[in-house]
């Protein structure tokens, strides 16, 4: 949540954190990796395992889709990368949430049950 000023009235507003329909799949992609990183320091690799192991195969992220993310979090100071040489073969760069990324992926976290909350009370009434 943001706070801003209200100029009509002089008080503090909170403004909440919305998901932005347009670009569902990149927003969604994104918490998913936030929320297992949440659980600690993985690299790419285990991200991916990890998100598919977790929700029985139904969230997949090809490595086309998700290095350029773990990029773009990282470039916006939502992660922190670091090298490691713990790779059975060659280094590997292992990604951790800093605490701005901890703070953006708990707000996100309200703005994903508000979105499902609205989904949800269009849908019931489909089969109705």
């Amino acid at each position: 949540d943001i706070k801003t000023g209200d100029t009509s009235t002089g008080r503090l507003m909170k403004k909440r954190s919305r998901i932005e329909t347009q670009n569902l799949a990149r927003h969604c992609n994104e918490e998913l990796i936030l929320a297992i990183l949440s659980g600690g320091t993985r690299h790419g690799y285990q991200l991916a395992l990890e998100l598919e192991e977790r929700s029985g195969s139904y969230f997949r992220l090809n490595h086309g889709t998700l290095y350029p993310i773990l990029h773009k979090l990282e470039k916006d100071g939502m992660i922190k990368g670091s090298w490691s040489d713990d790779g059975p073969k060659r280094r590997r760069r292992q990604y951790a949430l800093t605490s701005k990324g901890k703070k953006y992926a708990s707000g996100q976290r309200e703005a994903w049950k508000e979105f499902y909350d609205n989904l949800t009370a269009i849908m019931k009434d489909v089969d109705r």
